[in-house]
C-alpha cells in the first residue's frame, strides 16, 4: 500500500512537473512572438528610382523587318501606393501595301503617374497597377511609292508614282489609359507586362496623306482617335531610402 502511494505520489509530482514546464515554455515562447510581431510592424518599404526597357520592342527589332525602336522607362514611388511615371522612345515603322510605302520616323515621351492597386505580403514590392499618361511625338514620314485608286477598275489603269516624298516636322499629342503589373524575381529586378488604351488629341498631318503610324502611339486606324498598346519590360529598383510599412 505505502509502494502505492509513493507511486502515486512520484507520478503527480512528475505530472505537475511536466505541466510547470509547459507552461513555462508556453509563455516563453510568446515572448519572442510578441517581439516578432512588433519588429513586422517596423519593416521597412523601399523607395527609390526604377529604371528599365521594353524588352518587346527590342524583339521585335529583330524578327520584324519593317521595324526597328527601342524604349527606356522609369518611375519613381513618392507615396505609398503612388508613382511618378514616364517613358522615352525611338522608333521606325515602315507600312507597305497594294497602294502604298510609307516609313514613319521619330521620338516620342510619355509622362504620367501609376496607382499600385495590390496590397503586399511583408517583404514584398509588387505592383498591379493603373495609370495614365500624356505622351507627345516628333516625327517625320516618307513615301516611297503610292497608287491613285480608280473606281473604273477595268478600263482605266491606277496611277502609280514612285517618286519619294519626305514629310518632316510632323507632331501627334495624346493620352493614354495604362494596366499593368510588376513582380520582383530577384532582389530589385522585376519584369512586367501593360496594355496602353490610347486617345489622340491632336496630330500635323501632311497634305492628302494621313498619318499611317506615329511613333509611341503605334499604327493609326482609317482616321480614327482611338488606339491600343502594350509592353514587356524589365526594370531595376535603385532603392534610395525606406519608411515604415
Amino acid at each position: 500500500m505505502n509502494t502505492q502511494r509513493t507511486i502515486t505520489s512520484i507520478i503527480k509530482v512528475f505530472l505537475i512537473s511536466v505541466l510547470f514546464c509547459s507552461v513555462s515554455f508556453a509563455q516563453n515562447d510568446s515572448i519572442p512572438s510578441n517581439k516578432k510581431l512588433k519588429d513586422s510592424s517596423k519593416q521597412k518599404e523601399k523607395y527609390g528610382l526604377r529604371v528599365g526597357g521594353d524588352a518587346s520592342k527590342l524583339i521585335r527589332s529583330f524578327l520584324d523587318d519593317d521595324y526597328k525602336g527601342f524604349e527606356v522607362m522609369g518611375d519613381f514611388r513618392f507615396t505609398k501606393k503612388w508613382y511618378l511615371a514616364g517613358e522615352f522612345g525611338v522608333e521606325e515603322k515602315r507600312t507597305t501595301n497594294d497602294y502604298i510605302d510609307v516609313t514613319a520616323t521619330g521620338t516620342y515621351i510619355k509622362l504620367g503617374a501609376d496607382y499600385n492597386a495590390y496590397q503586399n505580403w511583408s517583404g514584398m514590392s509588387n505592383m498591379l497597377y493603373g495609370g495614365f499618361r500624356v505622351a507627345a511625338s516628333n516625327f517625320s514620314q516618307k513615301i516611297d511609292s503610292y497608287a491613285v485608286y480608280s473606281q473604273n477598275q477595268y478600263w482605266a489603269p491606277q496611277f502609280n508614282a514612285s517618286e519619294s516624298k519626305d514629310y518632316s516636322g510632323l507632331n501627334a499629342l495624346w493620352a493614354e489609359i495604362i494596366v499593368g503589373l510588376k513582380v520582383e524575381v530577384l532582389s530589385n529586378l522585376y519584369l512586367g507586362v501593360n496594355a496602353q488604351f490610347k486617345y489622340i488629341i491632336a496630330q500635323k498631318q501632311p497634305d492628302n496623306l494621313e498619318n499611317l503610324y506615329i511613333p509611341g502611339y503605334n499604327k493609326t486606324y482609317d482616321s480614327g482617335s482611338f488606339g491600343f498598346g502594350y509592353g514587356y519590360n524589365i526594370s531595376y529598383l535603385i532603392p534610395i531610402f525606406k519608411k515604415n510599412k
